[in-house]
């Protein structure tokens, strides 16, 4: 059978191990392809492509539920669930998501782009398949990574306090985040992985107490309270945790045997209660350039199949923020041993893994746990130390109430570097970047800046690092800078709360955000060849907002245009309109932003594109607005 004729995961069902092999090649060839043509994640899913198998083969996913934390290892699902003639359009404009949506596909059973959901949502769905009397199976899998997560140990708990509640979790064992997993938990099954096999002990041992004498077909309280002794006996360091935690333990196995998955599966499904699964798989599996180098074939942009080499860009590019950063805290901190680096489980994209490489004892990974990630940093600034934060913005959003409870309320100085910030391009919804302005400008004691380019990202560094008074927050964008000049040394820091101008024009006050300054200077030069002259600023910061530079050119020119790639409700635009008003200088404003939508997954510049931000549509948009009769000649 060729995948090509699977438009439905039933469709495995009878097939044999042979087949399922021949499955398994071609979807890691689909895979291979595609990530290598269009760039993506590969790793996670080559590693699942068995256990994906095996597990759809002992389910009825018209009636059973999957839920896979992080949908990037589940692509194999997506080729076996009707994707896999438009498998190539993965994550492009109006193609196949990334991860899971519900929207997307019926089997979608729940969508994540962020890690240690999949325990709690399938608690949740077993909950209410019992409350309304249904019966079915519901699967949580997630990887070990994952599992590092606060919220997959309190799905755990709270799963093992209910041992009539059927749910099985299966534990992608691959000793990988996107960088090699970092903690105790990881520790712990590294050690489960070298241990034996250990599979239906309760079972076996409960048989071999019926064939003693005088014991026969049942056991008394007494010998139920014995056998379940023996069998921790015989789990010391295997599944002993899980099987306290209230989980019957299967476990670890071999997550490329087919034979020894589908016999697993298939006793673990006859288990009543919470049931443990731990798969040991290989992240890469089949492809040997990922095997030997996890981290960096996690995902990668378009490369050649054969070398497993990227493939070089036509023109050299400008320094990945990212790395511009990295470089630069490490340089500071070579001369200042108060700085601590801290990532959760990021370290490569972040650029901390520049940090790590030359000062590791000034670098902290806490694994797949912000909220852990900063409350530490709050618990290094009691004492004097100088955290540092680099964390994703979408990622930040998951530690809200630690960055208000235990830093802001505090006023305490932990220094938040917000990688991503913006539109993100392929990953789509769950990791745009457009909330971190308005989620933090809100919050009292908080200070906010973004840098125009990678020059100032330097600065702003410098700035967050000297800055003691409290909380102090810098976005800056994924990718590469604008290919500025860069300092190696000598970094001024900024003053607080100040902006500059960049243009000046009497007829329209542009007031750019971050990213957004380089467009409002490409809009001036539009607005001039139509006759229209604007006063450029660079706002640097949106809290404090500089209002002794801004509030009296908006009175003066009575014009303002903001600009900003984030969410507008609550954002700069609004922070600006806001000081106008209170203010009381009443000018038209008129925001440029993200409108209360969600961004689907395309390429930065289609998206940009899509939500009218572009230079060439802001300046149109402009002379709409504020000078119609100027507007018949612009160049759309």
């Amino acid at each position: 059978m060729h995948i090509s004729e699977i438009t439905h995961p039933n469709q495995l069902h009878g097939l044999s191990i042979r087949q399922l092999e021949d499955i398994a090649r071609q979807i890691r060839e689909k895979h291979l392809q595609t990530i290598a043509a269009s760039g993506g994640h590969l790793g996670p899913g080559l590693g699942v492509v068995e256990l994906t198998l095996a597990l759809y083969q002992t389910l009825d996913l018209d009636r059973d539920k999957v839920i896979w934390d992080v949908g990037h290892q589940a692509y194999p699902h997506k080729m076996l669930t009707g994707r896999y003639h438009r498998f190539h359009t993965l994550r492009q404009k109006d193609g196949i998501a990334g991860y899971l949506k519900r929207c997307e596909s019926k089997f979608d059973h729940f969508g994540a782009g962020h890690a240690s959901t999949s325990i709690s949502a399938a608690l949740g769905m077993a909950l209410a398949r019992d409350a309304k009397g249904e019966d079915f199976k519901v699967v949580a899998i997630i990887g070990d990574g994952a599992l590092t997560g606060g919220m997959a140990l309190e799905a755990i708990n709270h799963a093992g306090h209910l041992p009539h509640t059927n749910l099985m979790v299966v534990l992608n064992d691959n000793e990988m985040s996107i960088s090699p997993n970092v903690g105790a938990i990881s520790r712990y099954l590294n050690k489960v992985r070298l241990s034996d096999p250990i599979q239906f002990i309760s079972d076996n041992l409960e048989e071999q107490f019926k064939h003693l004498p005088f014991f026969g077909e049942s056991l008394t309280p007494e010998m139920e309270r014995l056998k379940e002794g023996m069998k921790r006996l015989a789990v010391p360091k295997v599944g002993a945790v899980i099987e306290e935690l209230g989980f019957t333990y299967f476990g670890p196995i071999d997550g490329h045997n087919l034979s020894e998955l589908i016999s697993t599966f298939k006793q673990a499904h006859k288990v009543p209660g919470p049931v443990f699964v731990h798969v040991a798989t290989v992240k890469g599996k089949g492809y040997e350039v990922a095997e030997k180098d996890q981290v960096g074939y996690h995902a990668q942009n378009p490369f050649n199949l054969a070398t497993g080499k990227p493939i070089p860009s036509s023109k050299p590019k400008p320094p990945a923020y990212s790395k511009v950063f990295g470089h630069t805290l490490t340089r500071l901190a070579e001369n200042n041993p108060k700085i601590i680096g801290i990532t959760a489980a990021m370290a490569t994209g972040t650029g901390l893994d520049k940090l790590h490489a030359k000062l590791p004892k000034q670098y902290i990974d806490v694994g797949i746990a912000e909220q852990h990630a900063v409350t530490l940093a709050a618990g290094l600034a009691c004492e004097g130390m100088r955290p540092v934060v680099a964390i994703y913005s979408t990622f930040l959003q998951r530690a809200y109430d630690q960055v208000i409870h235990d830093v802001c309320i505090q006023n305490l100085p932990v220094f938040f570097c917000m990688d991503r910030a913006g539109i993100v391009g392929a990953d789509g919804p769950t990791h745009q970047g457009l909330y971190d302005i308005a989620y933090l400008r809100c919050i009292p004691n908080m200070v906010a800046m973004a840098p125009k380019d990678e020059a100032e990202l330097q600065r702003m560094v410098v700035t967050g690092i000297n800055y003691t008074d409290g909380p102090i927050a810098m976005r800056y964008p994924r990718g590469n800078g604008i290919g500025v000049p860069l300092m190696e040394e000598g970094w001024e820091p900024l003053p607080i709360g100040k902006g500059e101008i960049l243009r000046n024009g009497d007829d329209v006050l542009l007031l750019g955000y971050g990213t957004m300054v380089n467009t409002a200077m490409q809009v001036a030069e539009i607005l001039s060849e139509h006759g229209v002259e604007a006063t450029v600023i660079n706002a640097r910061f949106v809290k404090p907002l500089d209002t002794e530079l801004i509030l009296p050119l908006a009175q003066r020119i009575g014009k303002v245009v903001t600009l900003e790639e984030g969410c507008l409700m609550g954002g700069f635009g609004s922070a600006v309109a806001e000081a106008l008003q209170d203010n009381k200088i009443l000018v038209p404003v008129k925001r440029f932003g993200v409108p209360d939508k969600l961004v689907d997954h395309a390429k930065p510049d289609e998206s940009l594109v899509d939500l009218g931000l572009t230079g060439s549509q802001i300046a149109e948009q402009v002379l709409g607005a504020f000078f119609s009769n100027k507007l018949p000649s612009v160049v759309s």
